[in-house]
Order: structure tokens, then sequence, then C-alpha cells
């Protein structure tokens, strides 16, 4: 791992092996989305369109 400063900014360089692991620990510890039923999914879409439509 090396510190790079750029632009007054600093940047962290990982090892690409690394990174991915890190990337499974963070996925890991985020809680999965509700699935929907059909039914709910339909519910909900039409909720959104309507949304979408008062506001044009």
């Amino acid at each position: 791992m090396e510190r790079v400063t750029i632009d007054k900014k600093k940047y962290v360089i990982v090892e690409e092996q690394k990174f991915e692991q890190l990337q499974q620990i963070a996925a890991a510890k985020t809680t999965p989305q509700k699935k929907l039923t059909l039914t709910e999914g339909k519910a909900h879409a039409y909720q959104l369109i309507e949304a979408w439509a008062k506001g044009k």
C-alpha cells in the first residue's frame, strides 16, 4: 500500500487482490435489498410512474 498526493489530495494505492478482499468485506456488511413479489413490484412501479407523471 502506497500513499500518493495529487493536487493536494491524498490517495492510497492498494494491490488488486487486497482491494477485492476489501470489496467483499464491505459487501458482506451491507444489508440485502428486499425482493418484491410480482404484484408488489407492479404496484410499486405504478406508484413511481404516477409520482413521475405529476412532476412533469
